[in-house]
């Protein structure tokens, strides 16, 4: 997939003549040779973003001299949507603030949940333990030692129901972090059967769930994980059945995050999102969809690290991307479908248990790259992320942190206020490019599932990732108070960390109350259903909603699957 810098159609304006450029090449010059010392000089050529872009010492004009506003950088909320997805961005309606909820059995989150609602969070985003993401009832020897842990606790429909007790539903925006596909068609099946039966209609539910195959094969892999063309099926169900029954629920978000956290740099984390994005997109059109009939509920997720004008530009060239690859490779007619809306976490990686407090400044300058970037929603990670989910003090200043950026810094009140830096624009157009160059080599392997099942990804991620630890150890990447600046009494701090011990006895009994209570001819029946659907072309999602409603646990429904598709074992390195 090749970037051009136009339509086609008409030779681009730029933004500077070319005599004014050439002045200043040769203005720049002088400069450089007479102004600056020897010392100085030489340091050109050594510094390069952490995605490998070189940082020239200045930048004017003459770095984007091939730049047209009209064409490549354009007006919010039009065409090439780089500089945001609305005219009006924030002045219109303000990011999402949106904090983690995830901590023990789902009475102690619908605690949290509250909690953040009553001080200003607009969205959350629930988290589950290990056991919930891997598929795992709570009472499985399987799940031993990690119920509640980091997340909460889910394992049929009463739990959701306790999780959103005393919470409207129709009105609440909630982020479903499910990590993959095959949950992806349980929880949130769970999260629908529950508005439901509170009389809640589906068109007025509003959310989102992960539900990214990356996820199952590449980052956060078990040792029982579905093959990646299954895997890559029930994403795809996912967001075929949602798009065509709950209207204001984006039934994924390609997640570049967990990507980035696993390791990768940041062309790689959008190039392999909007690839997975390409590919679901096919997928779709094969079953007969119009790419406008599901596009304008895909949303992405990605983090936002440390290197700040890189993830600005990250930010802005991704909607450039997006609106390319939708425009011109799938024909989408509707404006809807071109605008790339994005939710931003900040960059859990980067938060050492070492001298916690800095995790603070930390979090609050990725959180004001995000806003300067444009997101559509945020969560800045607490400061205590080192050692447990977040404690109520923690998630505080985090709620407060987005707040101060929205209200106290002005940053809100025109759109894209760093439009126009030779530095900022120039690094856009070089991650546009870059991006696209990563797409073809992607494709290059047939596409991205095939690129997960040769290995070539787990590669990837596995030699970043080693380069990026070898910078931290041999001081070239600086870590204040880790690597830089560190002091003999540099230590952890005594942080409060969430207990959950009763976790694992409350929902083991609460299962055995279900499974006595339950009917269980009922459950039988739908579970033999979906098992036998397991062997069709059909979308199993209504098949796996039908379970949950029948008080089908999400155990029950993943070992079917492990049974029926088998297990896959990603390729050693």
């Amino acid at each position: 997939m090749a970037y051009r810098k136009d339509d086609g159609n008409k030779e681009p304006v730029c933004l500077f003549s070319e005599e004014h450029v050439r002045l200043i090449k040769d203005q720049y010059k002088d400069w450089f040779d007479k102004s600056l010392r020897e010392e100085d000089r030489q340091t050109e050529g050594k510094y390069f973003t952490h995605s490998g872009i070189p940082v020239k010492l200045a930048y004017t004009p003459a770095d984007i001299e091939n730049v047209s506003y009209i064409e490549d950088i354009g007006f919010p909320g039009h065409a090439p949507y780089l500089r945001g997805v609305y005219p009006n961005m924030y002045r219109g309606r303000l990011f999402t603030v949106r904090q983690l909820a995830g901590l023990g059995a789902p009475e102690d989150c619908n605690e949290r949940v509250c909690y953040l609602l009553d001080h200003g969070a607009t969205g959350v985003n629930i988290l589950f333990d290990m056991p919930t993401i891997r598929g795992y009832n709570s009472d499985d020897p399987e799940a031993e030692g990690n119920v509640g842990a980091c997340g909460a606790a889910v394992d049929s429909v009463w739990d959701m129901d306790a999780f959103f007790k005393d919470i409207d539903l129709g009105t609440v925006s909630t982020s479903i972090v499910t990590h993959l596909p095959s949950t992806s068609l349980v929880i949130p099946g769970m999260y629908f059967a529950v508005a439901e039966k509170r009389g809640t209609p589906l068109s007025k539910v509003a959310g989102t769930c992960q539900n990214d195959f990356i996820m199952e094969t590449c980052v956060g892999s078990g040792y029982e994980i579905l093959p990646p063309s299954v895997s890559f099926r029930m994403q795809c169900d996912t967001v075929e059945w949602i798009c065509k029954n709950v209207p204001r629920f984006n039934p994924i978000s390609f997640n570049g995050y967990n990507l980035r956290e696993a390791g990768t740099d940041a062309v790689a984390e959008v190039a392999i999102g909007i690839s997975n994005a390409i590919a679901t997109a096919e997928e779709l059109i094969k079953r007969g969809m119009k790419f406008d009939d599901f596009a304008p509920r895909m949303s992405f997720f990605w983090d936002l690290h440390n290197d700040f004008f890189e993830e600005i530009a990250k930010c802005r060239a991704s909607r450039k991307v997006w609106y390319k690859v939708a425009k011109e490779r799938f024909g989408a007619q509707n404006a809807k479908s071109m605008l790339m809306r994005f939710h931003v976490q900040t960059a859990g990686v980067t938060l050492p248990a070492t001298e916690p407090l800095n995790n603070i400044a930390r979090s609050a300058i990725q959180g004001l790259a995000a806003v300067l970037g444009g997101c559509q929603s945020l969560h800045i990670d607490s400061f205590d992320e080192a050692y447990s989910a977040p404690t109520e003090e923690a998630a505080l200043v985090s709620l407060r942190t987005q707040q101060i950026i929205q209200t106290e810094t002005g940053v809100c009140s025109t759109v894209d206020p760093l439009a126009g830096s030779y530095y900022v624009e120039y690094l856009t157009d070089q991650m546009v490019q870059r991006i696209f160059d990563y797409i073809s080599k992607i494709e290059g392997l047939g596409g991205l599932v095939q690129a997960v099942e040769s290995g070539w990804l787990h590669r990837e991620i596995v030699s970043y990732n080693n380069k990026y630890q070898e910078k931290i150890e041999n001081g070239q990447m600086k870590i204040v108070g880790v690597n830089y600046m560190k002091t003999d009494n540099s230590k952890t701090a005594p942080i409060q960390v969430f207990e959950y011990p009763e976790t694992y006895s409350r929902q083991k009994a609460k299962l055995e109350r279900l499974r006595k209570e339950r009917n269980d001819r009922n459950v039988e029946e739908a579970l033999s259903i979906l098992r036998q659907k397991c062997h069709t072309t059909e979308n199993l999602y209504p098949y796996c909603l039908d379970a949950v409603r029948n008080l089908a646990t999400l155990g029950e429904i993943e070992e079917l699957f492990r049974e029926e598709f088998g297990l896959w074992s990603f390729p050693l390195l």
